[in-house]
């Protein structure tokens, strides 16, 4: 496990474009799947990893408690599940239906997605409103594994209040922590 922060893309990038199917209901997901929406919640997470299982009640509660509130909530997962196969579809699709995922999942096996949005770790959260436009790049919350901190997603919550209150989003962002997204090797690309 190598400890990766978020790069932190600049504020205001527009969310870049993307066609992945849904690991369980199989649909095909597109950015414009969520074109109604006041904000839109782009997570890329994955199965195997600590920092992700320490959170994923906390995503799956995060799910169930925005999904009324016009916020389109997308997880991907972009790991090489060759090389992790609790990663694959298959895997991801076990995850989803065990936490009670209210929310598609995807997986992006070309990793061209993560590559588009500069994704790094696993939680690495992108929050954009309802021009697309990202305005909050961050942790959940200042919980990690063995911190002994509540896991609230304070600051996810607060960022995904203040987008659909109108608000502004709190300049002070921290970077999410978590494993590196496990990249295939460049002979496969």
């Amino acid at each position: 496990m190598v400890l990766t922060p978020s790069t932190m893309i600049a504020l205001g990038t527009p969310a870049s474009d993307f066609s992945l199917p849904d690991v369980v209901s199989k649909d095909t997901i597109t950015l414009n799947t969520f074109a109604d929406m006041k904000a839109f919640l782009l997570m890329f997470i994955c199965s195997h990893c600590p920092f992700v299982k320490h959170i994923q009640k906390e995503l799956s509660r995060i799910g169930r408690d925005y999904q009324k509130k016009n916020v389109g909530i997308l997880a991907i997962s972009s790991n090489d599940a060759d090389a992790y196969p609790e990663d694959s579809s298959s895997g991801l699709k076990v995850m989803a239906q065990e936490l009670g995922f209210t929310f598609s999942y995807c997986y992006d096996e070309t990793q061209e997605v993560a590559r588009a949005y500069q994704a790094t770790c696993t939680p690495d959260f992108f929050l954009f409103d309802q021009h697309r436009t990202l305005v909050y790049r961050g942790q959940l919350d200042e919980s990690r594994p063995g911190n002994d901190k509540p896991i609230t997603g304070k600051d996810l919550r607060q960022a995904l209040d203040s987008v659909l209150s109108g608000l502004p989003i709190l300049a002070e962002q921290i970077a999410s922590v978590g494993c590196n997204i496990k990249w295939k090797s460049s002979r496969e690309r």
